[in-house]
């Protein structure tokens, strides 16, 4: 139990509280104590722990006494904003979301909107003087519960009213959503928890090499309303662009949106200067804003927002899943800004990352005479070919596929996984689909436009994600080399000073180990063995992360490469863990 709170399964991440165990109450509540501290507009919120999430899977439900924290939590909410839960006049509304300590965008459950029934659907429409919002707010939230609490597998979005969600939900599942809001926050709070070990949770966590046992917390925080009227919206806000990491805002807004509207990518939302020229003082303070949390956070940040009848509230602040090119960029960038020290730079970018950076591109002049077949936003960059699929099952199953939808959502995650590239007919630079794939690093082209999986399906394409053209057919390519750029010289000149390891093409010194030579039946899914005494290995097998590793166990002093770069940053990262 907190001494601090009296609580044992909540943590208020108010201003005045110390800084909470970012374990304990996941990273997007830890950045809401951090915004609070740092005097920015966020709604208030508590937060159920990731203990509260352990005991949930230990027992097989929510552990004793949750329940009644949960009630004195809304009450706190209640006090600060003059509202009631579940009252007829000022209705208080909360969103429901997820947050691990290690960010996992897109991949559990938020659901927004909760507490509503017919009675605070009436009461929003008198204190708003807008039944339309209020009804449009009922419906958003019906179909939230029936799809994530209920699991309805039905399309929802896009039936008309709450009477024909609640249909749809009540034919798939034979279940209604309970009018009480106490028990759809109890079982929000269950659904939430559970979303932590989803299918796509599950293989987010592989690729990543997360633990598969990572709970999520659950932030309950009161509802600002980006739809409520023309002076409303929502929007999402990196402070350094996540593409090719210049030192620029790079963002989306939504007029008459929420948050999930944005993330989704069922709409496709402006550019920030959309906010800039309809509130210049809000995308003056929301720059502020951004900077300060940039400068406080010692990296690029996703800053999500909203902006209620002229007000702004910020949402959530946390590290900006970038591009490889970006990561390089940003890392180098907060050396020259003095924010950080080459040695702690080289920490911000991975071999994996610099191995995609190397991946090929498309030779010069071949695109000149290709056929575009379809034009989008470039979301994540690189170039790949391959033959398109459109369901994430045909991509896992045809590793290497083009992966081609409407639009993404967090079930599609294992095909984003095993495909070569995404491509979207809808959505913009900060939807699912962009962040996911330069989470992954893999080229994604989005907002192509209507019938372009009927398109593309079938065809062999090259997706150009640099530009964000897809061409028919397989184009040429060529690869970049490391000591052509000023960023990744720098890199490797301090990853140099970084190892004692010797890297490179020419370093070799007798007794030398050469993989390269060993007959095929002597490579398999083992490593080759290296025989004692050996200073130097050479072959493709060491430059790989785990043979990195196993040529500083054995005692080498050099590994031959042509590609420096990843390789002494593996061998960096193999020092910092055995350090």
């Amino acid at each position: 139990m907190s001494t601090a709170t009296g609580f044992r399964w909540l943590v208020v991440p108010d201003e005045d509280a110390a800084e909470p165990s970012r374990d304990l109450v996941g990273g997007k509540a830890w950045s809401l104590w951090r915004m609070r501290s740092l005097g920015l507009r966020v709604p208030p919120a508590f937060v159920v722990t990731t203990a509260a999430c352990e005991a949930y899977f230990a027992d097989g439900g929510l552990p004793e006494g949750l329940a009644d924290e949960l009630i004195t939590g809304i009450r706190l909410l209640e006090k600060q904003l003059g509202r009631t839960f579940g009252g007829t006049e000022r209705p208080l509304l909360v969103s429901v979301r997820s947050g691990a300590a290690i960010s996992m965008p897109g991949m559990m459950d938020t659901i927004l909107d909760l507490g509503c029934n017919d009675e605070v659907e009436a009461a929003l429409a008198a204190e708003s003087g807008d039944r339309d919002f209020a009804a449009e707010v009922h419906r958003r939230f019906t179909g939230f519960y029936g799809r994530l609490v209920l699991g309805c597998t039905e399309e929802l979005e896009d039936l008309p009213d709450t009477a024909s969600v609640r249909a749809a939900i009540s034919s798939d599942v034979g279940d209604a959503v309970p009018a009480d809001p106490w028990e759809q926050l109890r079982a929000a709070v269950a659904a939430v928890f559970a979303s932590s070990r989803s299918r796509r949770a599950l293989a987010y966590r592989k690729h990543y090499g997360i633990p598969d046992d990572l709970g999520t917390a659950v932030t309950v925080q009161a509802m600002v309303f980006g739809n409520l009227d023309d002076d409303s919206g929502t929007g999402v806000l990196f402070t350094r662009n996540p593409v090719d990491g210049a030192r620029e805002p790079y963002g989306e807004y939504l007029q008459r949106g929420q948050g999930e509207d944005v993330v989704s990518g069922r709409i496709t939302p402006k550019p920030l200067t959309d906010l800039e020229e309809r509130w210049p003082t809000v995308h003056a303070e929301l720059l502020d804003a951004a900077e300060q949390l940039d400068r406080e956070g010692r990296d690029a940040q996703d800053i999500e927002f909203t902006v209620q009848s002229g007000e702004l509230f910020l949402l959530q602040s946390r590290p900006a899943k970038r591009t490889a090119r970006a990561a390089v960029r940003i890392a180098v960038e907060l050396v020259d800004e003095g924010v950080l020290e080459p040695e702690e730079a080289l920490s911000r970018v991975t071999a994996e990352q610099i191995r995609t950076l190397l991946r090929p591109e498309i030779a010069p002049g071949a695109a000149d005479t290709a056929d575009v077949l379809v034009t989008g936003v470039a979301a994540s960059p690189g170039v790949a070919t391959g033959v398109v699929v459109d369901t994430p099952e045909a991509a896992q199953a045809n590793p290497g596929s083009i992966l081609v939808r409407k639009s993404t959502s967090p079930d599609d995650v294992h095909g984003m996984i095993a495909a070569a590239a995404v491509v979207t007919e809808q959505g913009g630079a900060t939807s699912h689909a962009a962040v996911v794939s330069r989470a992954l690093d893999t080229p994604c082209v989005v907002g192509c436009g209507t019938d372009t999986v009927a398109g593309l399906v079938g065809r062999t394409v090259t997706v150009d994600a640099t530009t964000g053209h897809v061409y028919a057919g397989a184009l040429p390519t060529s690869a970049i080399d490391e000591s052509d750029d000023e960023d990744l010289r720098r890199l490797t000149r301090w990853a140099e000073s970084a190892t004692p390891v010797r890297v490179g093409p020419d370093v070799a010194a007798p007794p030398i180990f050469d993989a390269e030579t060993l007959a095929a039946e002597d490579l398999g899914e083992q490593l080759p063995d290296i025989p004692t005494g050996t200073k130097t290995v050479r072959g493709a097998v060491f430059c790989a992360p785990d043979g990195v590793r196993a040529a500083l166990d054995a005692g080498v002093d050099a590994i031959v490469t042509a590609h420096r770069l990843p390789v002494l940053l593996a061998a960096i990262a193999h020092q910092r863990r055995t350090s």
